[in-house]
């Protein structure tokens, strides 16, 4: 027999009874399943080893002479039955040139250029993907925020930088020239006429809002 391909992608369903196998496409994990085959020796061995658990004695004998066989005969009968699973499914499969992954034709295989869709994307599906993600957007956008957003966004967006007294740090009006709590005198200090921020002086804006002062 040739030498088996399909090494890794597949499971091996078999059981002491008969053969069955499962090949996977690399890409897209998708597959195929043989048919289950009867292994015609996995009867007479069940036979033994019934008869071995009733009787023992010789019969237990002959039933392990039987399953030191049986292991040789099933491996054989096994890769005699993989060999011809492999037959059966191959023409399902391509093996890309590119990346030796093994495909399946009917939904990862690109046919026009002669590779994997994982070496050679289908630019249509491509295409169709980018342009409803970018409609996605767009609904989002025109839907906007939520109204909850809008409460946090709107409170962050109002709240100002009150200035402070340098003495004693009580709250001060914008335009204040004395220090209401504790009489320090303002008069040096400049703020801002927009968010009371403190200035530095000959500052032309304000570093906290960026409001042009007069």
């Amino acid at each position: 027999m040739d030498a088996i391909e399909f090494t890794r992608n597949y499971s091996d369903l078999s059981t002491d009874r008969g053969f069955q196998f499962e090949f996977q496409c690399n890409r897209c994990g998708n597959g195929y399943k043989t048919a289950f085959q009867a292994w015609t020796m996995g009867t007479v061995s069940g036979a033994l080893d019934a008869a071995s658990s009733l009787f023992g004695g010789v019969l237990s004998q002959a039933a392990n002479l039987g399953e030191r066989a049986r292991s040789a005969t099933w491996q054989q009968a096994r890769d005699q039955a993989m060999g011809e699973a492999i037959q059966e499914i191959k023409p399902n499969f391509v093996q890309c040139p590119k990346c030796s992954s093994w495909v399946c034709k009917k939904n990862c295989w690109n046919q026009a250029r002669g590779l994997c869709k994982n070496c050679a994307p289908d630019l249509a599906v491509e295409i169709s993907a980018q342009q409803s993600a970018k409609a996605l957007d767009q609904i989002q956008t025109s839907i906007g925020i939520d109204a909850e957003d809008a409460k946090v966004i709107g409170s962050v967006g109002n709240t100002k930088v009150q200035a402070s007294c340098p003495n004693c740090h009580a709250p001060l009006a914008s335009n204040a020239r004395f220090c209401p709590s504790c009489g320090y005198k303002l008069a040096d200090a400049k703020f801002c006429t927009n968010c009371g921020a403190k200035l530095e002086a000959g500052a032309k804006f304000c570093a906290e809002c960026g409001t042009k002062q007069e």
